[in-house]
């Protein structure tokens, strides 16, 4: 078993996997920097110096009663919030990299088609009385010897 194990684990496909699954844990990390440190700030500016991450409503006040200057404040006084501003940068964040993979597989696909190669002229022809194939510069056909009319 373990050696079966061994051989599944080894294979192109599972290793390629783990290496894409490696390489997409990293850029979601520089994604998620991206947006929260990147895009949000300027973008909370321009509404006023708004930190989209501290967008959030009070579901139920902790120890110390509300309002919160913070969601940090909130979470530490043990109220129930709803991050929406935290929702909206993960939605970003999201988009960014489905954006991200869309440019990736089209450039695949891209390469794709071009390595491709074009089908071959054919070679052969049917003969239209027994249907054999022939060569296309065949004025006879070898099986029923039919005379054929010139392509």
């Amino acid at each position: 078993m373990l050696k079966e194990f061994r051989e599944f684990a080894m294979r192109g496909n599972v290793v390629d996997m783990a290496v894409g699954i490696i390489i997409g844990g990293a850029f979601g990390t520089i994604v998620k920097s991206l947006v929260d440190d990147v895009l949000m700030p300027p973008l909370g500016l321009l509404l006023g110096g708004v930190d989209f991450s501290d967008f959030f409503i009070v579901l139920h006040a902790g120890k110390v009663a509300g309002p919160y200057a913070s969601l940090a404040a909130a979470k530490a006084a043990g109220a129930v919030t709803l991050n929406y501003g935290m929702f909206a940068n993960t939605v970003i964040s999201f988009l960014i990299v489905a954006f991200a993979v869309f440019l990736l597989i089209r450039a695949i696909n891209r390469l794709r088609r071009q390595q491709q190669a074009p089908p071959a002229e054919p070679t052969t022809k049917d003969c239209p009385y027994c249907a054999s194939s022939i060569p296309l510069k065949a004025s006879r056909c070898p099986q029923c010897t039919s005379q054929l009319s010139p392509a």
